[in-house]
């Protein structure tokens, strides 16, 4: 098939809502989704307190968890698949080559970032803060919710920022979830077998979707930043 004709199929794909297409597409956003929302629930609350607490090896944990944050997809899939295989320490819950795996994988790349970029931003808000909410006594842990609702907008920058790596992710789900038609294959792992197999129309269809999701990801993530920018000149 001709570059012309696979774009037009590939349109066609998109509109008519194909429904091998619409299931490619849903399982990416169900995966990437669920991924966030775990890095999101176990990260910020670990962000916020690497960001409030003093302890010995502190700048130590600060480094590994900054440089997971490039931590290569196939090896974060490559380690899941060992503590997931039927030997490994995890093979009773029969996880390996389902979704779950594959959130597993991506909860595993996004939370270093959700986690290092919340430290971060809470901690230079806290500096901010440090004499006003010593004055309510909002000391250490109990400044935690204050501080997390007060950064809100730069927090969920960080989270669509860990959005935008998993869905553009290949590596960690082809691994443990296997590539398989109907169950396991999403748009990035479909792209690439779709391409290898010069059948493009589907993949261009996809990419494009990829590439909307993008930009609209761009899009709210700078909406976001300067609304929150805006909100601190307020103050």
């Amino acid at each position: 098939m001709d570059s012309p004709s696979a774009f037009s199929s590939a349109l066609t794909l998109v509109i008519t809502a194909d429904p091998a297409f619409v299931g490619i597409v849903g399982l990416s956003l169900l995966v990437t989704g669920s991924a966030v929302l775990l890095a999101a629930v176990i990260g910020l609350p670990l962000g916020c307190w690497l960001a409030l607490a003093r302890f010995r090896g502190r700048s130590a944990v600060i480094i590994v968890v900054t440089a997971l944050m490039g931590l290569p997809p196939v090896v974060a899939g490559l380690a899941l698949f060992v503590l997931l295989s039927r030997s490994g320490p995890l093979g009773a819950l029969g996880l390996l080559f389902t979704p779950g795996a594959m959130i597993a994988a991506q909860t595993v790349l996004v939370l270093p970032i959700v986690i290092a970029l919340t430290r971060q931003i809470v901690e230079d808000l806290h500096q901010e803060y440090r004499d006003y909410l010593a004055s309510l006594d909002l000391t250490g842990w109990r400044a935690m919710p204050t501080l997390l609702w007060d950064a809100r907008f730069a927090l969920t920058t960080a989270l669509l920022a860990g959005f935008g790596r998993a869905s553009a992710e290949v590596g960690a789900v082809l691994i443990v979830g296997g590539n398989i038609a109907g169950h396991t294959r999403t748009m990035t792992t479909a792209i690439a077998l779709e391409t290898a197999k010069g059948e493009l129309a589907l993949a261009l269809g996809l990419g494009l979707v990829l590439i909307t999701l993008t930009l609209g990801v761009t899009a709210v993530t700078y909406g976001l930043s300067r609304i929150g920018a805006r909100m601190a000149g307020g103050r």
